[in-house]
């Protein structure tokens, strides 16, 4: 039985408000909307609880506001959300906010303005937390992203009022739980990025958790280089050597088997297609060239491993994938994985900015079980912490 309760739960809601916290943090560009990703998202939510008569009150944050201001109030959204979801939005001020809620009839959706507008909802301030509990009798929290914040809108609420997952946040936390919580051995782990610091929690945790854990990125470099193998001019934390062997040793008593490439991809300048590109052992790189991707033959024999795992979390690409032809290695192994899980063998799951666009340029997204737009949520539950957003909907 899952932990939390969902929109199956809830019971009779016509004619409830029912507050849902959303993140409709989109990109905007000329004051469009540029990526309509997290507005779809939301759609599956808010739509069941429109149609069985709810009320439905939306509650986001949007940028990082010093004070209110025209450029990031949610009044812009209400327009292209409401072409997203395909009926009509209303928005309300927080001025008269009461009133204005108090009109809104059975089946209507209206967009409270940016909660980030109160200077209480990042300190999770009560009296902030009793203003928006006025407005509504049920809580619901859809925004996973937002879920590592205790804020106001999305931890307060699940305190003072019944609180339940909205169904975007229901599929996250079931696909997290098969990809770490409950997971079918054997387990494998991508990860990759530009420095180890930024992830040691996360090879922390994962070391205790998976069979095979597979190290891309410029991280993988500092890995090569507390083995002795000489990067070059390559991206590379040389006073971390020590945290990486440490790395090591924990992965040999839990018995998780730590790969590293064997051949890479290596230039002398960092460059789309540079004349000095070559493939080579992983003991030849030169001091003056730099590691930018790893090689085919390594990426073959990580195929190789995935196909004997039954279950892969994905954060970070093996290489500078944004330049070509750096990509080809995270391109490959992703359909790889794609495959894998579209023939029932593997369940996958991913996230992260920079994962969801590796996995989208090698048009692997569809595939995999799972794909988390979430940023630093996805990767504080990679490192194990709990986020305060989902312990606060426990039973």
């Amino acid at each position: 039985m899952r932990s939390f309760k969902t929109l199956d739960d809830m019971g009779e809601i016509a004619g409830k408000r029912v507050l849902v916290r959303e993140d409709l943090n989109v990109p905007m560009v000329d004051g469009r909307v540029s990526d309509d990703t997290r507005l779809r998202a939301t759609v599956p939510t808010v739509a069941e609880l429109a149609d069985r008569g709810a009320i439905v009150l939306i509650l986001a944050h949007f940028g990082r506001p010093k004070l209110p201001s025209a450029d990031l109030s949610l009044a812009q959204l209400a327009t292209p959300y409401a072409a997203v979801l395909g009926r009509s939005v209303q928005y309300v001020d927080w001025e008269g906010d009461a009133a204005a809620v108090a009109a809104l009839q059975p089946g209507d959706v209206a967009i409270l303005e940016n909660t980030r507008f109160f200077g209480g909802e990042e300190r999770n301030d009560p009296a902030t937390v009793a203003r928006f509990a006025a407005l509504g009798d049920l809580y619901v929290n859809d925004a996973f992203s937002a879920a590592h914040r205790a804020h106001a809108s999305t931890e307060g609420l699940a305190h003072v009022l019944p609180a339940f997952a909205g169904r975007a946040m229901e599929a996250e936390l079931d696909a997290l739980d098969k990809a770490l919580g409950n997971p079918v051995h054997p387990v494998a782990a991508v990860v990759g990025g530009a420095k180890v610091s930024t992830k040691l929690d996360v090879l922390r945790h994962l070391v205790a958790r998976v069979d095979h854990l597979i190290i891309g990125g410029g991280m993988a470099n500092t890995f090569l280089a507390a083995r002795g193998v000489a990067v070059g001019k390559s991206l590379c934390e040389h006073e971390l050597t020590s945290t990486a062997d440490a790395i090591f040793t924990a992965a040999e008593a839990a018995n998780c088997t730590i790969h590293l490439p064997y051949d890479v991809v290596v230039a002398k300048e960092f460059a789309a297609n540079p004349p000095s590109l070559r493939t080579c052992n992983v003991h030849e790189v030169g001091a003056d060239e730099m590691i930018l991707d790893i090689g085919p033959a390594a990426v073959e024999a990580l195929a190789d491993v995935l196909k004997t795992c039954r279950t892969l979390v994905w954060n970070g690409p093996l290489g500078a994938f944004e330049t070509l032809p750096f990509d080809a290695a995270t391109v490959a192994l992703a359909r790889t994985a794609a495959a894998l899980t579209s023939e029932g063998s593997l369940v996958s799951v991913a996230g992260g900015g920079d994962t969801v666009a590796a996995l989208n340029q090698a048009g692997a997204s569809d595939s995999f079980s799972f794909v988390s737009t979430a940023g630093g949520a996805f990767l504080e539950w990679m490192e194990g912490k709990e986020l305060p957003g989902v312990a606060a909907l426990s039973r």
